[in-house]
């Protein structure tokens, strides 16, 4: 298991603790001490009894490098780069890693979520760090021979909720696409193995679209709702109320807006469809569009108030992406945690549940500190809920009446 986060660690242990052998891989030497250690370095429910299982158990060894293995799965990060142009290089440096530990029949899968194309990628690349093996491709399937078997490359993408992984790893339909039928087929059954959910076969391009297309369907309807709240605002309606009666009608179900749209999927995935087809996919990069001006939005909205006040103290309430787990990745709320704190606009007083220490993107900036709940609604003068974590929901909002209250989510209305 090459690169041990949010994917890779929770699918190494379960695998560990199912009977395979697993050496897990991860270029940071703090993580691997970590693991090895039987702990965790990253937060999801149960996860810290399963590693430690997997790791007692002997099943489970970690390293920064990769072995001689039968399977090879990896799970490194695929951001993107600068005008979102998709980052693959983690993939690639995975791939001359392993390489030279490939022999015959070896089946490699790429659990990261991936551009169009990147499955194939793998192929030409292990071509030409390996040409003693045979590497098929879509062009050139290859079927087992008599003197060698190709090493089999396939995709199955992660499509798991943060909160839910442990569960969902198990119980959810997967996507197996391989870059030839038989590729294809030696993953599927390697799948059948421990999910219980059904396994669909395809091929590489579909299954690397397919999980793209999941993200992207969400984000255009997020941005829709997302836009509502910007009309409503302008023609001052009450966005939360309009969108409760518009769902009443039996075949309308609009999402809920909110500051933004975060982590590592839904902020990132549609990009990698627009970068792929740039003329065609129109409304999935207006979507994208509109999430990403949202933060901006919320921002002025703080500007505004903040600008009738003598000493602003503003409470910011939440920093991860989604209620009630500690992921900060492409959180728009961090994004207007800090834009307040640049702005000099006050005292800024984030309140976080899930975590001890503020981001290093946020930790230097000198009017900023994370603070506890109490004692936030007590200094500020504006309140903006951005995350509706449960842990906030015993706020009785009638006694901050005297306050400004910027509510993000809803929750007042």
């Amino acid at each position: 298991m090459i690169g041990l986060g949010y994917i890779g660690l929770p699918t190494a242990s379960l695998l560990a603790t199912k009977g395979f052998k697993v050496h897990g891989v991860d270029v940071n030497p703090k993580v691997v001490e970590t693991i090895s250690r039987g702990d965790i370095h990253i937060y999801e429910p149960d996860l810290d009894i399963l590693v430690k299982s997997a790791v007692h158990s002997g099943n489970f060894t970690a390293s920064k490098e990769p072995i001689a293995s039968d399977v090879y799965i990896i799970a490194v990060p695929t951001p993107f780069q600068n005008n979102h142009n998709p980052d693959i290089s983690y993939v690639e440096s995975a791939i001359r890693s392993l390489a030279p530990h490939l022999k015959p029949g070896n089946l490699i899968i790429l659990e990261s979520t991936s551009p169009v194309g990147t499955t194939e990628k793998i192929g030409e690349w292990l071509t030409q760090l390996r040409p003693d093996l045979k590497i098929p491709s879509r062009s050139k399937p290859m079927s087992v021979s008599s003197d060698s078997e190709p090493i089999r490359i396939s995709h199955c993408p992660e499509r798991v909720l943060p909160g839910q992984i442990l569960k969902e790893l198990v119980d959810n339909d997967r996507i197996v696409g391989g870059v030839d039928p038989a590729s294809t087929d030696k993953a599927r059954i390697f799948y059948e193995q421990f999910v219980n959910g059904t396994i669909h076969a395809t091929d590489a391009r579909t299954a690397e679209l397919a999980k793209l297309t999941e993200n992207a369907f969400r984000d255009v309807n997020i941005a829709f709702a997302n836009e509502l709240s910007l009309i409503c605002d302008k023609l001052e309606v009450n966005v939360w109320n309009l969108i409760k009666l518009a769902n009443y009608h039996p075949r309308v179900n609009i999402l809920q807006p909110g500051p933004g749209v975060g982590g590592h999927c839904i902020a990132v995935d549609p990009w990698f469809i627009v970068d792929s087809a740039p003329e065609q996919a129109r409304l999935i990069r207006t979507a994208r569009e509109v999430n990403d001006a949202k933060p901006g939005f919320v921002i002025k909205k703080v500007l505004q108030k903040a600008a009738g006040l003598q000493s602003p103290v503003i409470a910011c309430l939440g920093l991860s992406f989604k209620a009630d787990i500690e992921d900060l990745r492409e959180s728009p709320s961090v994004e207007i945690v800090k834009k307040l704190a640049e702005e000099k606009v006050g005292k800024i007083i984030a309140v976080e549940p899930h975590i001890q220490v503020l981001p290093s993107r946020l930790c230097n900036l000198p009017n900023l500190e994370l603070g506890d709940l109490a004692a936030a609604l007590k200094r500020a003068n504006i309140i903006i809920l951005l995350v509706n974590h449960r842990a906030f929901s015993e706020i009785d909002w009638n006694i901050l009446k005297e306050k400004v209250i910027i509510d993000t989510r809803g929750v007042l209305h």
